[in-house]
């Protein structure tokens, strides 16, 4: 598991932010859910790349930290939804301007620089 949040200093609110959504899944799940309700199988075909496991570990960080919420229903065989809480949705502006941005970057920044190389202020 990660560390706690708790080990952050308090005067650094973009470390302690980056504690509770670092990671290369973490934002990409809040993105998904901004549009709903979704079940693990639904999350895990859209995002590409991503274990079973792994997005497993994702979901429980993000639910323990209250951004998602899991709701099972007891049917046969069990059906289990993830949402966004409330907190969760005050990302929503945050995932879409990174979701920007990385558009731009990619379309603008590596067409620019192909090869892998980065251009150099």
């Amino acid at each position: 598991m990660r560390s706690g949040v708790e080990d952050v200093p308090e005067e650094c609110a973009v470390e302690f932010a980056m504690e509770m959504l670092g990671g290369r899944w973490k934002l990409a799940v809040l993105k998904q859910l901004v549009s709903g309700t979704h079940r693990f199988g639904e999350l895990r075909h859209a995002l590409q790349g991503v274990t079973p496991r792994m997005l497993t570990r994702q979901l429980r960080e993000l639910e323990a930290d209250g951004l998602v919420t899991r709701t099972v229903y007891a049917e046969v065989p069990p059906r289990v939804e993830y949402a966004l809480t409330e907190v969760g949705q005050s990302l929503e502006s945050i995932t879409d301007e990174l979701d920007k941005w990385g558009r731009w970057y990619r379309e603008t920044i590596r067409r620019e620089a192909p090869f892998g190389l980065h251009p150099t202020a």
